[in-house]
């Protein structure tokens, strides 16, 4: 029988025990995993808001520091949960035979892969909130709504962990992720109104961003919680993820089985 793309997943508890397998993994390498999260915005922040922003004009009203700095805690929720549920995940699958070893236990398929997809939304809220604080401390947040986003980082983790999780299930070896790197999600990080707004952009590309850059989305969303830039412009971007979300989700389980039983 024809296995369909958007058939509901079997899960149950069981997904818990998959995220606890990668939680516990991720705990014993704490210092690995909590440095690079904390030091990358920092170069951000120095070396483009306080270099290069002394150059530039405001975006959107705001000094550029101000500006940039939400959408720095929107990118760093997309490229952990992103890396988590590609190169990591293939790793799990493909070298160390983790996903066999699971399927052995009465865990099914579709939980490892919801498990999977759970984790990279873990690393977001992790490597996000991370992040979060670094602005923190920099005052560049002004909003109480800033509490926002730490619940955000967990629906935007799970949209790029699914969206991450569909180009695992079609690639064929762990260099071809470059692929999808450097085709999608760098533009996707340069064009999506982290570091200028795409009004200045031809519309074609504006719209080309609000349709298939989820990182818009989300950069506009940071943005609005941490400065507190509330309106009903952002009504169609929570549309858009809520909306991918479950897709994306329920695809990336479907094609990674497809991809997994012979």
């Amino acid at each position: 029988m024809k296995m369909s793309y958007f058939r509901l997943p079997k899960l149950s508890y069981r997904v818990r025990l998959v995220w606890r397998r990668n939680f516990d993994v991720f705990i014993k390498t704490y210092l690995v995993n909590f440095i690079p999260p904390l030091v990358e915005p920092l170069f951000y922040l120095v070396g483009l808001g306080f270099g290069l922003g002394g150059f530039v004009r405001p975006q959107e009203g705001l000094r550029y520091i101000a500006f940039i700095a939400p959408a720095l805690v929107a990118v760093s929720m997309m490229y952990s949960s992103f890396f988590e549920c590609t190169y990591a995940s293939f790793v799990r699958m493909y070298y160390q035979k983790t996903f066999d070893a699971i399927t052995a236990t009465p865990v099914n398929l579709d939980e490892v892969i919801a498990g999977e997809i759970l984790w990279g939304a873990t690393k977001s809220f992790i490597n996000s909130t991370i992040v979060l604080l670094v602005i923190l401390i920099f005052g560049l947040v002004s909003s109480p709504l800033f509490l926002l986003i730490p619940p955000l980082s967990i629906l935007i983790g799970i949209l790029f962990a699914s969206i991450a999780m569909c180009f695992t299930a079609i690639t064929p070896n762990i260099e071809t992720f470059n692929y999808p790197s450097f085709l999608y999600i760098t533009p996707m990080f340069i064009l999506s109104g982290t570091f200028f707004t795409i009004t200045g952009m031809p519309h074609a590309l504006q719209l080309f961003a609000k349709l298939f850059f989820p990182l818009y989305h989300a950069a506009l969303l940071s943005r609005a919680l941490a400065l507190g830039r509330i309106g009903s412009h952002l009504w169609f971007s929570i549309g858009w993820i809520l909306f991918f979300t479950p897709i994306f989700f329920i695809l990336a389980i479907n094609l990674m089985k497809k991809r997994l039983i012979k």
